[in-house]
């Protein structure tokens, strides 16, 4: 095999993979997180980049799930402890966020925030759950469907670009 052989080898190798691993990202539709009790999905194409948690900035007079603000990449973002603003908790100290990390919204949503999860379980592809239930009407515009894996655990849909137009997020004046 010559230089040139070998060197389109590589590249067809490359190329095959490149492909292969887009098609794989695309299969993930969802990140599964822990929010206080309840197990969230947040949608691949809402999230952002996942920070491990820094420290946070308070911001006197705020709602209690506004947790601060936090410098990543440079940038100021604000930082809301999404189990508290979902009911999933109640107000928090430091101390119950060992496993914290910060996900923030894709640049697409324009708002320069980041929600705090209680922690990561992984990606999700729909496949893995046996069933889907349609959004509830009437109970909050930014729950998505509810869906229900193999082991019977119930995970909540959580719709980022609904949450990132709500006037109750988008007000963090207690």
């Amino acid at each position: 095999m010559t230089k040139r052989e070998a060197l389109r080898d590589l590249q067809n190798r490359l190329a095959d993979r490149f492909q292969s691993a887009r098609n794989e990202a695309v299969s993930a539709s969802w990140l599964a997180v822990l929010l206080g009790p309840g197990q969230y999905l947040l949608p691949l194409n809402h999230s952002g980049e996942i920070f491990p948690l820094t420290a946070l900035a308070r911001v006197p007079y705020a709602a209690p799930w506004f947790a601060g603000v936090a410098n990543l990449r440079g940038s100021l973002c604000g930082v809301v402890d999404i189990a508290i603003f979902l009911g999933e908790a109640g107000e928090r100290s430091e101390l119950s966020w060992p496993n914290a990390r910060l996900v923030t919204f894709n640049p697409e949503l324009d708002i320069n925030c980041a929600l705090m999860i209680d922690g990561l379980v992984g990606l999700r592809r729909p496949d893995a759950f046996v069933a889907i239930e349609p959004a509830a009407t009437g109970v909050s515009e930014h729950l998505g469907r509810t869906c229900l894996d193999a082991e019977g655990r119930r995970w909540q849909e959580l719709d980022l670009r609904a949450l990132s137009q709500s006037s109750r997020f988008l007000n963090i004046g207690a």
